[in-house]
Order: C-alpha cells, then sequence, then structure tokens
C-alpha cells in the first residue's frame, strides 16, 4: 500500500499542496479567477477546464520526467527546449517570488486576525517551519505534505457540509439562477496553466515512478486530488454570490458567518500549514535543482546550504507582502501565464510526447 500512495498518489498530494497557496487556500484566488463568470460557470471553468488540463499535462510531465530521470527542472528542461532551457528557471523565479510574497503577506495576516499577533510572528513562524523542512530533505517533505494534504481535506470536508447545511438554498440558487458568464474556457485555461508551472519543479515526488502505467495514472488522479478542495470552498463561496467576490479573504467572512470560534481556529492552524506546503513545495523545487548542478559536478551539495538557501528566497518574498493579496493576485497572477503556456505546456504536450514515445522501449515503455 505504500509503494501505492507513493506511485499514483504522492505526485498529486505534492502537486496540490504547492497549488493551495495563499490565494486558493483563503478564496481570494477563486474569487480572483472564477467568480467572475458566476457560480455555475466558475464551477465549469474549474471541473471541465483547469481540471482536465491539470491531468492531462501531469501525466505526460510525470512520463517525461521518468523516462528521461528528470526529477529537477533543471535537467528537465535542458531534456524538452535544449539551449533554451533557461526560459523556464527565469519565468520560475518571478512566479516563485510572487507566490512567497503572498504566502507571506497570508501568513501575516492569518495570525493577526485569529489571535491578535502582528504580522511578522506570522511570517517569522512560517519561514522557521519551512527552513527547518528544508533542512530535513525530500523524504520528510514528502510525509509532510501527504500528511497535511489529508487534514486538509478532513477540514474542508467539514467546512463545505457545514456552509451547505446553513446556506444551502443561497448556493443552489446561485448555481442555478445566475447566468453562466462568457469566457469561462479561457478563464480556466489561464488558471490551470499559471499552476501547471509549479509541477517541474515538483518532480522529485516522481522518483518512486516506475512504469507508464504509473505515470499516467499518477497524472490522471493529480488533476481531481489538486482541484477538489478548491471546489470545496468555492461551492460554500456560491451561497453569498456576489458581495463575497471582492472580500479580499473570502474564509474569514464565511467563518464568521459560521459563527464558530474553535472551527475557525481550527481552519486558520490548517490554513497556516497550508502556507507552509506551498513555501516548501516551491524552495524544495529550486534546491534540487542545485542539488543536480553539484551532483553533475561530482560535489555533495552541503546540507546547510539548502535551509540556507530556503530563507532567502522567503526573505526577498516577503519583502514583496507589503503589496497586499489582493493586489498580488490580480496584478501577477495573470500576467506570466502565458509565457508558461508557450515554454512547458505546449512544448511538453507535443515534443515532449514525441521524445517519450521516441525513446528506446527498455528505457521509455512498460
Amino acid at each position: 500500500m505504500r509503494r501505492v500512495f507513493q506511485r499514483y498518489f504522492l505526485p498529486g498530494f505534492v502537486f496540490q499542496s504547492a497549488v493551495i497557496a495563499g490565494g486558493y487556500g483563503t478564496g481570494r484566488e477563486l474569487a480572483e479567477f472564477f467568480l467572475p463568470f458566476g457560480p455555475a460557470g466558475g464551477l465549469l471553468a474549474m471541473t471541465l477546464v483547469s481540471m482536465t488540463i491539470w491531468s492531462a499535462v501531469c501525466a505526460a510531465t510525470f512520463e517525461f520526467s521518468r523516462v528521461f530521470a528528470s526529477y529537477d527542472y533543471g535537467s528537465f528542461f535542458r531534456r524538452l527546449l535544449g539551449p533554451g532551457w533557461f526560459l523556464y528557471e527565469v519565468i520560475y523565479f518571478l512566479q516563485m517570488f510572487l507566490v512567497l510574497a503572498v504566502i507571506a503577506a497570508a501568513a501575516g495576516a492569518i495570525l493577526r486576525e485569529t489571535f491578535g499577533l502582528p504580522d511578522l510572528v506570522g511570517i517569522v513562524g512560517m519561514m522557521a517551519a519551512v527552513g527547518l523542512l528544508a533542512a530535513w530533505g525530500t523524504g520528510v517533505i514528502e510525509r509532510f505534505l501527504a500528511a497535511w494534504s489529508f487534514v486538509l481535506y478532513a477540514v474542508y470536508v467539514v467546512f463545505f457540509v457545514w456552509c451547505f447545511s446553513r446556506f444551502g438554498p443561497a448556493i443552489i440558487a446561485g448555481l442555478t439562477d445566475v447566468a453562466i458568464g462568457p469566457g469561462w474556457v479561457v478563464g480556466g485555461v489561464r488558471y490551470a496553466a499559471y499552476n501547471l508551472a509549479l509541477v517541474p519543479a515538483l518532480t522529485f515526488s516522481v522518483r518512486h515512478i516506475e512504469t507508464r502505467r504509473e505515470a499516467v495514472g499518477a497524472g490522471m488522479l493529480a488533476g481531481p486530488i489538486a482541484i477538489m478542495p478548491g471546489v470545496l470552498f468555492f461551492l460554500a463561496m456560491a451561497g453569498q454570490y456576489p458581495a463575497i467576490q471582492d472580500v479580499a479573504v473570502p474564509a474569514n467572512v464565511l467563518l464568521e458567518l459560521l459563527g464558530s470560534r474553535a472551527f475557525q481556529l481550527v481552519f486558520q492552524i490548517v490554513l497556516f500549514g497550508t502556507l507552509i506546503e506551498t513555501g516548501i513545495a516551491m524552495v524544495h523545487g529550486v534546491n534540487e535543482r542545485l542539488a543536480r548542478s553539484y551532483e553533475d559536478r561530482r560535489r555533495p551539495m552541503r546540507r546547510w546550504l539548502r535551509p540556507t538557501v530556503a530563507l532567502s528566497l522567503l526573505c526577498l518574498g516577503a519583502l514583496l507582502a507589503r503589496i497586499g493579496i489582493v493586489d498580488l493576485i490580480a496584478r501577477g497572477y495573470g500576467t506570466i501565464t502565458w509565457f508558461f503556456l508557450a515554454i512547458y505546456v505546449v512544448p511538453v504536450l507535443t515534443v515532449g510526447i514525441w521524445m517519450v514515445r521516441s525513446a528506446t522501449p527498455s528505457v521509455g515503455s512498460s
């Protein structure tokens, strides 16, 4: 069972851990990308477009990574793009700093609004947890991401059921009475492409996969695993449409309406953990890229470098947190989406699949 989980489910949970971020977990990102099309339009964009694209691209990526033993984004794109591999790294770093800024701002906001602590306490706490996980390495990181994802699922299921029991008629009315806005297909593509940019940096979790069936199966499961918590959250938000669309942190509004201080504390603690998930997933991708560079030069990467790199990246991201969550998402997320489509999504679904099919049977099949 452990091997089955590592090969079929772990990559999906690692992907879900990376995309949850501050915007997804607080509902702000879901409101920004999907609510403009109405509750029903947003739901279609999430389940028919984003989830399908995630599954297809993850399947192609996992198999490409397995066939060519490319378990970091540097070696992955050297194979896929050749001399142009560095384009991904440039755009990835831009995106990473944006996401790290979002989670730093969210970490500070969570502890301030929940416990009345200064923002700095939340930011430093999140950074300390990420640095510690980075020092422990891949095995511990994988176990943490998987375990916290199960906790997240449990809390989100309770959250949705509770919201539906309280606001069920309003949720149903939002889904049935509000017209589907135009452009939901493009909206689903944009959201999928932006978050897919993280996948090559998460291929450290593909090391356990041994066959094509496992790679494709893990990829097809990754889409549903990553999108379902968002679907539950989005449905809960539908009962407060359209007022919730412009709220900075939709989760806080819904939790206040439920009126349970105890559940609010549990939810915010779990949400704080998702910020750690996203932070460690992104910076560990950079550490794996550096470790491969050291390996190519036949030199070991010193263990102290991993937390040092992680904390340095988080500090840079935190400097951007002053811009604010809403502005970061609205201005930053859509800008670089199309670059990732051009340098990763399209190539891996075309050239990447051709390269895999052209590989020798002893390497690329079974």
